[in-house]
């Protein structure tokens, strides 16, 4: 990621523009802020305010890359404490993250991310295991890392403590699919799998989430009106400019395989641990843009590739409002255009973190509050 983007330094020079961000002003769910009367044994059980810690696994999306640059330069510098499924800066009055909005159910929660620095650095990525250029054949061993500190340390429970696990990862993968064939979505799932395994067979009472990989073809819209764009995203993604390589296709192939996953079951077969798809990306195909209808490079670091600090607030919004819509009914597409989408509270018929039985059969998992 350094070398692509100190080359990219070398050919277009720097970029910089004022940052915006997107926080969400007196977030409240009345009768639903509370945790269970008592502590849930099966993941299909949990509410918001039962989740005690929080980890991520990922790429430099979920590193924060870029999240708070005005320069390309800058795009080095992982952000993790905006990071959308795992930071924790700034509060959720002034940013949405997914930790700042379970501070409000649970304001001990613990693992997420702070400042700036990389996944060795314990102060600012606390339990974000991300790694920058990762692609999912080093998932695993992020997994073995955030276990090894989960298990580790004395201000978890991981007997006890419920745990929310994020992942977001492949688009490295598919930007180099084009080029080698060890990126196929079957290879994709295996090493996913493996990731998830590691977690599964060492974390007790936890709940895995991964975000669908994003329509990467969003990027190529991009690059037909904004020319700096397309050159940043042929140096940073080999594959963007390969004409005939179809890049919805591929990314569509490892969306499935990630769905596969989910509706295998593999994951269900104690009570206490969970794998759950959101697909708040899968149906989504344009970019943002403004009110005049131009691509809005407000949502997008300098580079046009990773997020913005804002970028990731809408993001986090999309996937908070997934985590808690049943499967089957969990939106699939996002309008990255529009910042005043509500940020949505558990439904009073079913408080709980949606899962794979829970949207089957809700009645059967209903628990008292608090």
């Amino acid at each position: 990621m350094k070398t692509v983007l100190s080359f990219i330094l070398a050919i277009v020079g720097v970029v910089s523009g004022d940052l915006k961000d997107l926080g969400y002003q007196n977030y409240n769910c009345p009768g639903l802020m509370g945790p269970s009367a008592t502590v849930p044994t099966t993941a299909h059980s949990v509410r918001p305010a039962d989740i005690k810690v929080v980890g991520a696994l990922g790429d430099s999306l979920t590193a924060g890359n870029g999240a708070d640059a005005t320069t390309l330069n800058a795009v080095h510098s992982e952000y993790r404490g905006l990071s959308f499924p795992i930071g924790g800066d700034k509060g959720l009055e002034n940013h949405v993250t997914v930790p700042n909005v379970l501070l409000k159910y649970n304001s001990k929660l613990f693992g997420q991310s702070h400042g700036i620095g990389t996944q060795n650095t314990w102060s600012v990525a606390q339990l974000n295991a991300a790694v920058a250029g990762a692609t999912v054949s080093g998932l695993a061993a992020q997994a073995q890392d955030l276990v090894t500190k989960i298990q580790t340390h004395p201000q978890i429970d991981i007997k006890n403590d419920w745990k929310l696990i994020h992942i977001f990862i492949g688009s490295n993968d598919i930007c180099i699919a084009c080029l080698s064939k060890y990126h196929t979505p079957e290879i994709y799932e295996t090493d996913l799998k493996a990731a998830i395994k590691i977690l599964h067979d060492n974390l007790p009472r936890t709940i895995v989430s991964i975000t669908s990989l994003f329509n990467m073809g969003i990027l190529r819209i991009v690059d037909a009106t904004e020319p700096q764009c397309a050159v940043y995203h042929g140096v940073e993604c080999k594959c963007m400019k390969e004409t005939t390589f179809d890049i919805n296709a591929a990314c569509k192939a490892y969306q499935a395989a990630q769905m596969d996953i989910q509706t295998s079951g593999i994951y269900d077969d104690r009570p206490d641990f969970t794998f759950v798809v959101q697909p708040f990306l899968v149906n989504t195909t344009q970019p943002p843009k403004t009110a005049d209808g131009k691509i809005d490079l407000s949502f997008f670091a300098p580079d046009c590739f990773h997020f913005s600090q804002y970028g990731h607030a809408i993001t986090a919004k999309a996937l908070w409002n997934n985590m808690v819509q049943p499967i089957g009914a969990k939106t699939t597409v996002v309008n990255f255009s529009d910042p005043t989408t509500s940020l949505l509270c558990p439904a009073s018929s079913c408080p709980f973190i949606r899962t794979t039985k829970n949207s089957a059969n809700c009645a059967h998992y209903l628990t008292p509050a608090k």
